[in-house]
């Protein structure tokens, strides 16, 4: 048996810097991150190296007139259940007709729960074949003979030994049968991993009920949030047992389903939907980004370092802004000056934003856990981009900062990019419960030039780095001397 695995989780959404630099690099992130997540799904639909024993087949004979709707694999699945197994999923349906069999398939997937410190993946995938008649075999001889074919690929790939490359490594458990499944049923288990991107595990569980071939899938793993994206650094997967078990049980809800539909529809073949291509469907329905809320005025704690921040921005233009996301009640201050005198023929830019998240739980207490996973999750995020350059955006090296709270992180980004250009100084710091993040940030440039002029000079790390840690010290303080639970 080979160690816990999984496949590579992928990563939150980046939060926006400055609300007046606004940098386009999700695009980017998702081409990315789907090259390495996709990457799992599409490997895990097979045993890479290990080759079953063919099954000739020979040209179908004509087949009865399709009668009967199809079976409705996805609603096999006890509700519960799949809240259980797969939270939040997306479910995906379809129906095809073949040459030799109709086939059903229904998928639930969520990859990217967040569970703690960890994003979690979860799968599941099943596949329901009607089989048709060949000659003089009827329909459920010629299942007989598909899922035997299977039970025999199973029992080769304990034993076999496929060709690996070095950083390569493979674990097929033996077979187990499932007793009391249909017409009969096993499960077996998978462990792969290759190189340092790819590493999971899942069971695949096999029946045959009466003309019908029975296929599940499942699949899951987790990875901290803080580890490198498209790596296997921290991944864990389902384990023998647990893959074992849980296909066990799904085959056995899809069998019992299959049962029930056949013997509403004895001796007939089910009905492919009309278009061959899938149909998905979410569940649950998609959620509303929340709208943030202009405030009437400034919260208590941005008030209190507001001497603080008219030093770093003179003469500002203020806003706060309120926004609640589940359990993440968030607040947004900023200090603006678009038009600050740099001298003699100069214009300058400076801007500072504190934006703090306070996270509780369904009883209203305070949830430092939430806040512990969401802090390694944006520090996760920004050591993906750290030391590197894409699309007009330089991102510098991330550094922890002492004395800031229970953790703290600080980073320099420079921006060329759309109408604006600057530079900002990032601190992300976390304070039991609360997660704030101060940005200062600005440019100067001579004062007939456009925002986006390449005469635009961007402020220095040293003065936005400054200004950050300045305006994290001061909100700490002011954080301190706040009443409890405000």
């Amino acid at each position: 048996m080979g160690p816990p695995p999984g496949p590579p989780m992928p990563p939150p959404p980046r939060p926006g810097r400055p609300a007046w630099v606004l940098p386009t690099l999700a695009a980017a992130l998702v081409v990315l991150v789907a090259a390495g997540g996709v990457g799992a799904y599409f490997l895990y639909g097979k045993i890479s190296g290990v080759t079953s024993p063919p099954q000739v087949q020979t040209s179908p004979s004509r087949q009865p007139q399709a009668a009967a709707t199809a079976p409705d694999v996805c609603a096999m699945l006890p509700k519960d259940e799949a809240d259980r197994l797969v939270p939040d999923a997306t479910v995906a349906r379809s129906s095809r007709d073949s040459d030799y069999t109709v086939n059903f398939t229904c998928n639930w997937m969520n990859q990217r729960i967040s569970f703690g410190e960890f994003w979690r993946s979860r799968e599941i995938d099943v596949r329901v074949e009607q089989h048709k008649g060949e000659g003089a075999k009827t329909g459920r001889a010629m299942a007989q003979n598909s899922y035997e074919v299977e039970y025999r690929g199973g029992k080769y790939g304990e034993t076999a030994k496929p060709s690996l490359d070095p950083d390569e490594k493979q674990y097929i458990s033996p077979i187990k049968d499932i007793p009391g499944v249909g017409d009969g049923a096993f499960a077996q288990y998978t462990w792969r991993r290759d190189g340092k991107l790819l590493w999971y595990a899942y069971g695949t569980a096999h029946a045959r009920v009466g003309d019908m071939t029975i296929e599940v899938k499942y699949q899951a793993g987790q990875q901290r949030k803080d580890a490198q994206i498209l790596s296997n650094e921290t991944t864990q997967a389902v384990t023998e047992a647990n893959a074992i078990r849980e296909v066990s049980g799904l085959v056995a809800h899809f069998a019992k389903g299959v049962a029930a539909w056949q013997a509403q529809h004895p001796n007939v073949l089910a009905k492919a939907e009309k278009s061959p291509s899938p149909s998905p469907t979410l569940s649950p329905s998609a959620r509303p980004t929340p709208s943030p809320t202009v405030l009437a005025s400034f919260p208590a704690d941005c008030a209190a370092v507001t001497a603080t921040a008219t030093r770093l921005v003179p003469e500002p233009t203020t806003r706060a802004r309120g926004t609640e996301a589940g359990s993440d009640r968030q607040t947004e201050c900023r200090w603006l000056n678009l038009d600050l005198s740099g001298g003699e023929g100069v214009t300058k830019i400076r801007s500072a934003m504190i934006t703090v998240h306070r996270f509780t739980n369904r009883a209203g207490a305070v949830d430092e856990p939430a806040a512990k996973a969401y802090y390694v999750s944006e520090q996760g995020g920004d050591k993906f981009t750290a030391d590197s350059s894409m699309g007009g955006i330089t991102w510098g090296k991330l550094a922890d900062v002492k004395g800031l709270g229970d953790q703290a992180y600080r980073q320099f980004v420079q921006t060329r990019q759309g109408a604006v250009s600057a530079s900002s100084g990032t601190v992300l710091m976390r304070k039991g419960s609360v997660v704030v993040q101060v940005d200062y940030s600005g440019h100067q440039r001579p004062a007939d030039e456009q925002t986006n002029s390449p005469k635009v000079e961007l402020m220095s790390e040293k003065e936005a780095m400054a200004g950050a840690l300045t305006l994290s010290r001061a909100y700490l303080e002011a954080l301190a001397k706040q009443p409890a639970g405000s």
